[in-house]
């Protein structure tokens, strides 16, 4: 009962729209990146990076999406590299783009 009511006020208060940030390493950073692009109509940032272990040079995937977006967004990445890395994060506020700032009075 006490989630629940958690769960509630943090809906009441923060809202529906709550936003993540996800981090994808692939061998096909390309193709999930335009898929990203095309069926979600989210804009993503390439960073280089490099496999610690490895030293293996990688491109890294930043997005952020909305939490309503994120199960659409792993059946993506999952059809076409079912072996990528995936991370994503909560974010407390995010404003630019397609996100806008709400005005809080």
């Amino acid at each position: 009962a006490y989630y629940i009511a958690y769960k509630m006020i943090d809906i009441t208060m923060v809202g529906l729209e709550q936003s993540r940030s996800v981090w994808i390493i692939s061998d096909y950073p390309e193709e999930i990146g335009d898929a990203l692009t095309a069926r979600l109509g989210r804009g993503i940032t390439y960073l280089n990076g490099e496999g610690g272990y490895s030293g293996d040079v990688k491109k890294v995937i930043f997005c952020v999406i909305t939490r309503l977006e994120e199960a659409k967004l792993k059946s993506i990445v999952e059809e076409i590299d079912s072996s990528a890395f995936l991370a994503i994060g909560h974010i407390h506020d995010v404003s630019g783009g397609r996100f806008k700032k709400k005005n809080i009075h």
